[in-house]
């Protein structure tokens, strides 16, 4: 069943609130006194590992836990997947992907690239996302009927720019020594090679940055659902492709993937990455 008009409207303005219960459960928290935790402590994982140091703060519990209050409120019937407090209902008609703090990290570091990723699966398509940065007060939203960035009272259309070649792209990863296996690594190394400029530790910020227009491909592995699901309608709406390392759509638990603004640069991609898919 196709979602309508009025409904993915409804639906639009719901996100924003949940936006806003987040926001104002984490921003008291960054720059203070967070409560770190280590998620990863005690798995006897080498310190070498991606999952090592898995940190986890108050901000990420309390905003997943205030937007899972406001969806029960408003829509009880819907169905809930998120980082910190699992599954809900995740086989009802609608899920909401949750990401309280995308990029716990650079959270932890007083640096503005984390993100709150909410992402809407209709009948098990992600069909509405939104990435935002309430410090820098930046919302992102797509969907069918668009994507647009609210900023300051403003909201304005955003669509990817033109990118002909590899060459001429603007790459991005988080972090290619923790996030990638060694032939991973290969790969993503051979197309920084061909890029003309890559970006590290952008987290999801990255995935903003490209359906604004302002990068053009971000490459990424070992992702959960709540990784990505939130930016998948967001860059598609923007006029993007989100793909796995084979070219093909993301499937529900997640994975290896690369966003890209133009299609061009991401079938010269590909040639790399398709030798490391899983």
């Amino acid at each position: 069943m196709t979602l309508s008009a009025d409904r993915l409207a409804a639906l639009d303005a719901f996100v924003i609130d949940l936006n806003k219960a987040s926001a104002a459960a984490i921003l008291p928290l960054f720059r203070a006194d967070h409560g770190l935790e280590d998620k990863g402590a005690g798995k006897n994982l080498p310190r070498d590992t991606h999952a090592a140091f898995d940190p986890v703060t108050e901000a990420d519990r309390g905003a997943e836990a205030a937007i899972r209050a406001l969806i029960a409120e408003r829509y009880p019937e819907h169905g809930v997947i998120g980082e910190e407090y699992g599954e809900d209902r995740p086989d009802a008609e609608f899920v909401w992907v949750l990401d309280p703090i995308d990029g716990t990290r650079a959270f932890i570091s007083g640096l503005p690239l984390w993100t709150t990723l909410i992402g809407l699966r209709h009948q098990g398509r992600p069909v509405l996302g939104s990435i935002g940065q309430p410090f820098t007060e930046e919302l992102f939203i797509g969907h069918a009927g668009g994507a647009r960035l609210i900023a300051r009272g403003e909201s304005t259309p955003i669509r990817v720019r033109e990118c002909s070649n590899l060459n001429d792209a603007v790459i991005a990863t988080t972090d290619p020594d923790a996030c990638f296996d060694g032939a991973e690594r290969g790969a993503w190394l051979q197309v920084r090679a061909a890029s003309k400029l890559a970006r590290l530790g952008c987290d999801a910020y990255a995935y903003a940055m490209v359906a604004m227009g302002k990068m053009d491909m971000v490459i990424e592995a070992g992702l959960k659902s709540w990784d990505i699901e939130a930016a998948i309608p967001l860059v598609e709406a923007a006029g993007g492709v989100v793909t796995n390392w084979r070219g093909e759509a993301i499937g529900p638990n997640g994975g290896q993937m690369v966003i890209s603004g133009d299609r061009r640069p991401l079938d010269e991609a590909l040639v790399s990455l398709k030798r490391s898919a899983k």
